[in-house]
């Protein structure tokens, strides 16, 4: 369910297991990865990220113009293994995005839901992967109610 339009500046997604590399620092030399999810699961995963036991273990999270996915900052690293059906994680290479306070969203057309400032500087994949699973079994359940 993606977009023409990528939130994510540089994409490389992968199949594998996951593996992380490394943590976002200092942007934009540490670089960060972004996993893209549709909107609906994407703000389900928010929600259950922010009332879980680690409610500050989401990091900033973009949307996309016409609302239709949102992308999170995962550490970078996360892209050579990520391997969630329905999303793709994208290596920025530090390129486009910054995550000092404030910073202009990395691609014109998008904007932050969570920016960078008010969030922690990435959400860790395996919490991500977690969260976008129960977000994934709820949105089932939901249209199966119908």
């Amino acid at each position: 369910m993606e977009t023409s339009q990528s939130i994510a500046p540089h994409a490389s997604s992968t199949t594998a297991g996951h593996a992380p590399t490394a943590e976002c620092g200092e942007p934009p030399a540490a670089g960060c990865d972004v996993v893209t999810v549709p909107a609906r699961q994407g703000l389900e995963a928010v929600d259950i990220l922010r009332r879980g036991a680690a409610a500050d273990a989401v990091g900033p999270v973009l949307h996309d113009g016409g609302c239709d996915t949102l992308g999170f900052v995962v550490p970078s690293g996360t892209a050579a293994a990520w391997d969630v059906p329905g999303s793709t994680c994208t290596e920025t290479d530090g390129r486009g995005l910054s995550l000092n306070p404030n910073p202009e969203p990395p691609v014109e057309g998008s904007d932050w839901l969570l920016p960078p400032g008010e969030a922690d500087l990435a959400t860790d994949p395996a919490v991500l992967r977690a969260a976008l699973g129960e977000a994934a079994r709820l949105i089932e359940a939901a249209d199966n109610c119908r």
